[in-house]
């Protein structure tokens, strides 16, 4: 297990509540990785050294401080240029990453599915080809450890030809796999589409087994889902919609990932709804929410219905916290995953959200045609039915584009 000396820098002593917090992300990400956070240092500098950021006293004291404690990793929640990692490297004998390469690491460990080994990957070699400037040779160094796993861990000493060579072909097995999503989607066109955003352990998995009994991994631990799951939820008779589970966000998620997990972020995109889930019982939950926010408009949700769903109720100590989420969020809903509270709360929502997008048809056939009344009830949901001498008419309420199909299907079986 790597030991690791956590790092921040803000430019004003009012920033630095803020920063705090972010060091602790940071070292919930750390231990995600498997790394073991000895220590964390925040330091208050106006002007950022353009060489290492650091003071040149700082640089000392952390590598002081890392022989006496024997930390091998220095771990920066800003990020460095290539030429910053080297230096800093270099006066301090310790191997150097930052937020984003820590991110990436996390990434590659969680891949498992073929496609999010190739987003992982491409998200690498991209990161990489950006830091190979200034290392040169250097790169054998790095050697292994967190920041340097995974898909992308072989390529790390490949020349920019190579790596330019190795993302034309990810990006060519990533579009294959967004034309196939593409199909998948158009199969579920005719049906109501919802996506699960939020930030990462916001409990997005929890909801999904609990909605829809996907048996998506649940686990204690940041960034568990990378490969979006998508399941049908029965709302009331023969009206289902689709749910889609998809990949955490956290505040800076790096670029790369956001450009080569695209296949993925697509069924955000795509959605007809998106539900946006908050941990309750995190502190700086406005601040997670922006993030969450933030990141949706990267991806170009468009102009998407969204709903707050406020998620993990039954941590929460203090009433006060809910009620001011209430004031803030009047429309938000607050549910627990975990124990089913107000879970019916919520689909009566969506329902209500689906509703917008059903239609009534009423069709007369013959009531000897069985087969055909099996069908119209299958549809949707069956609002009234009138038998009159040899005719059944029934009025049904469902998708516009099943009940038009049933119609020219209803056609086609007069002619014969």
């Amino acid at each position: 297990m790597e030991r690791a000396l956590l790092i921040g820098i803000v430019h004003s002593n009012k920033d630095r509540w803020q920063k705090i917090d972010s060091l602790e992300e940071l070292a919930a990400l750390t231990e995600t990785a498997g790394g073991l956070v000895v220590e964390k240092i925040l330091q208050i500098k106006k002007d950022f050294n353009p060489a290492t950021l650091l003071g040149k006293g700082k640089t000392e004291e952390i590598r002081i401080l890392c022989r006496q404690h024997k930390i091998n990793l220095l771990i920066f929640d800003d990020t460095l240029t290539a030429t910053q990692i080297r230096n800093l490297s270099d006066q301090t004998n310790v191997r150097v990453i930052d937020r984003t390469a820590l991110i990436l690491d996390i990434f590659a460990q969680h891949a498992k599915s073929a496609e999010a080994k190739a987003q992982v990957e491409l998200a690498q070699l991209v990161h990489l080809r950006t830091n190979l400037i200034g290392f040169g040779t250097e790169l054998s160094r790095l050697g292994g450890g967190i920041g340097t796993r995974g898909p992308g861990e072989k390529k790390l000493e490949e020349d920019r030809r190579r790596i330019r060579e190795r993302i034309a072909v990810l990006n060519n097995v990533l579009s294959k796999i967004d034309k196939e999503r593409a199909v998948q989607r158009k199969n579920r066109q005719q049906f109501f589409k919802i996506s699960l955003a939020g930030y990462t352990n916001a409990g997005k998995s929890t909801l999904m087994n609990r909605l829809t009994d996907a048996g998506v991994k649940v686990a204690p631990y940041l960034f568990a889902t990378l490969d979006p799951n998508t399941k049908s939820l029965a709302l009331s008779e023969n009206i289902s919609v689709f749910i889609t589970d998809t990949v955490g966000f956290i505040k800076n998620l790096p670029h790369e990932l956001i450009a080569s997990f695209r296949a993925t972020l697509s069924e955000i995109r795509n959605a007809d709804l998106i539900l946006h889930i908050v941990d309750v019982s995190e502190e700086r939950i406005d601040d997670k929410i922006t993030a969450v926010e933030n990141t949706l408009c990267e991806i170009g949700y468009g102009d998407k219905p969204v709903v707050m769903v406020f998620n993990k109720t039954d941590r929460v100590i203090e009433p006060e916290v809910i009620r001011r989420l209430k004031r803030s969020y009047p429309k938000g809903i607050f549910i627990s995953a975990l124990t089913g509270n107000s879970i019916d709360t919520l689909k009566l929502k969506i329902l209500d959200l689906t509703k917008e997008q059903l239609v009534t048809r009423t069709f007369t056939i013959p009531v000897s045609r069985g087969d055909l009344i099996n069908q119209i009830y299958s549809t949707g949901q069956v609002l009234r039915r009138i038998e009159k001498d040899t005719k059944v008419t029934i009025a049904v309420k469902g998708y516009r584009s099943i009940l038009l199909k049933l119609a020219q299907t209803l056609k086609d079986n007069r002619k014969h």
